[in-house]
């Protein structure tokens, strides 16, 4: 592997046996970057996750043992690498997330060796949300306490805004709760014309890989914009029509209405359909160009990367 390895740097994945962090693991190792995976002592008994983590172990990888609970050892894991992508999920335990990423950051700080750290963002800009709605908001801001902490440590960033996860919104259509779209019916938000951004997860960590040792986005919110697949949920609809030869029964939900709905829910699917209405009633993925000191996009840095089009990821459902 050492002629693999020459001119690229050590990468540390941190949360690799998440939904995104196995990506990026796979997609580090197949760039030939030695690829190192935080081996986190609370994981406990959690069969597959171990199972993972030795199998990218048997691709090359290296486990580097190391626990929140213990300054030392993340500071010891961080100091034999040269970049650290954190991946660990929020979806449920917000600010669970925030205290692992702060705990992280002080890490990354005292190590003081990391040529570039990226954050566990990978959707919609932090930076652009300050209106969002209550308690959804909560995610944002969170992360932007995040981003003041690296900066304020000065340490070398890349912030990653992928936008949509496909296999969340275009399986189900862009409809919250569904994962698998439907042959019969759809619910439109609004007059589904609003347009999102959607990106395949395996495509999110080809992208992010290419960015560690790239000086055009040190300390850059890098946007992931695939051309093709900037939709609108009646555009995504009509590849999912076009593919099954069959036209969906069609009903719609007003911005009011869903709105209203929003109240009387609990809290975690409170922030979750928060950030749906955001994307799919107020556009706030496409509502803005990239542009100006600080921004990239990705798929301009990186033509060679072949993205996956909507249309063509739809056709696993067929």
């Amino acid at each position: 592997m050492g002629e693999q390895q020459m001119g690229k740097s050590k990468v540390l994945v941190v949360g690799g046996t998440g939904y995104l962090g196995k990506r990026i693991v796979m997609a580090s190792l197949a760039n030939g970057h030695p690829t190192y995976v935080l081996h986190r002592r609370e994981i406990g008994v959690d069969i597959e996750k171990v199972q993972m983590l030795l199998s990218f172990k048997d691709q090359g990888a290296r486990l580097l043992e190391g626990s929140f609970s213990d300054h030392r050892s993340l500071v010891d894991a961080v100091s034999q690498v040269d970049v650290v992508v954190c991946t660990i999920s929020g979806v449920h335990i917000r600010s669970h997330q925030i205290l692992l990423q702060l705990k992280l950051v002080e890490a990354i700080k005292q190590a003081g060796n990391i040529k570039r750290f990226l954050p566990s963002e990978f959707g919609t800009d932090p930076a652009r949300m300050g209106h969002a709605l209550e308690p959804g908001r909560v995610t944002f801001d969170d992360k932007m306490v995040v981003r003041k902490a690296i900066e304020e440590a000065n340490i070398p960033f890349t912030y990653v805004s992928a936008n949509c996860f496909a296999g969340y919104f275009v399986g189900g259509l862009c409809q919250p709760g569904h994962i698998v779209p439907s042959r019969e019916s759809v619910c439109l938000h609004g007059d589904g014309n609003v347009k999102g951004i959607y990106v395949d997860e395996d495509d999110i960590a080809s992208y992010t890989v290419k960015m560690v040792d790239d000086p055009r986005t040190l300390n850059k919110t890098v946007y992931i914009r695939p051309p093709e697949n900037i939709l609108s949920q009646r555009e995504v609809v009509e590849a999912w029509e076009d593919l099954i030869g069959k036209q969906l029964a069609k009903t719609s939900v007003s911005e009011e209405e869903f709105l209203s709905k929003l109240k009387g829910l609990e809290y975690a699917e409170q922030v979750g359909l928060g950030h749906y209405y955001h994307v799919c009633y107020e556009g706030c993925l496409t509502n803005f160009e990239i542009g100006g000191e600080g921004t990239e996009e990705a798929t301009r840095l990186y033509p060679e990367v072949t993205y996956t089009r909507v249309k063509d990821y739809l056709k696993r459902y067929v």
